[in-house]
């Protein structure tokens, strides 16, 4: 479906009608399910972030502050924390390594803004290049069972099972955002490019 509201048209931009995300195997290993399925969901936020202006990435929907500009950093922020920082026990890379997040909390989604689509774009394509080469040395260290290097409150560090878990569940929460702010940007909806 690609209705659009009266006011906006839909998407002419080639980028928009990318190839769909790969899916997960219907039936299959553990990991390849869980890989094929982060993989789906980095392919939904790349398809509908694409094909976007510096307005489209800044544009706001009713009250909230999230943009897809703030929301595709705050993703590669959230790989490179995942991946690099817990799970490998790695410093933070840059940008993020050089932020004072207690004094500005919500950096990426305030700063995104100066930020081109290209930048964002880049930027998040980076951090998910990064986290695939850190799952594949945890995986390949210890499989799914792989403990995180940093533990949690109570002290119990997560496997890599569970980072996996949290980072499509992070995607699923946020793509329920893209497909509203991408809609309100140009009548873009669907689940899936060319449908």
């Amino acid at each position: 479906m690609t209705d659009a509201p009266a006011d906006a048209a839909p998407s002419t931009d080639p980028s928009a009608f990318l190839p769909p995300p790969a899916h997960p195997p219907v039936a299959g290993p553990e990991v390849e399910m869980l890989l094929g399925e982060l993989e789906r969901v980095r392919g939904y936020v790349r398809w509908k972030c694409s094909g976007v202006d510096a307005d489209g990435m800044r544009k706001r929907l009713g009250p909230s502050a999230l943009t897809l500009g703030g929301l595709l950093k705050h993703l590669a922020l959230v790989e490179d924390h995942w991946f690099g920082v817990r799970l490998l026990g790695r410093p933070a890379s840059e940008p993020w390594a050089s932020v004072d997040f207690d004094a500005d909390p919500e950096w990426e989604f305030r700063t995104a803004a100066d930020d081109s689509p290209d930048e964002l774009l880049a930027l998040w394509e980076a951090s998910c290049e990064s986290s695939r080469r850190w799952l594949a040395e945890a995986l390949a260290d210890g499989g799914l069972d792989y403990p995180a290097a940093v533990t949690g409150r109570d002290g119990r560090a997560p496997d890599t099972r569970r980072i996996v878990v949290d980072m499509v569940e992070e995607y699923a929460r946020h793509l329920g955002h893209i497909d509203l702010l991408r809609e309100n940007v140009d009548g873009l909806t669907g689940e899936d490019p060319g449908r």
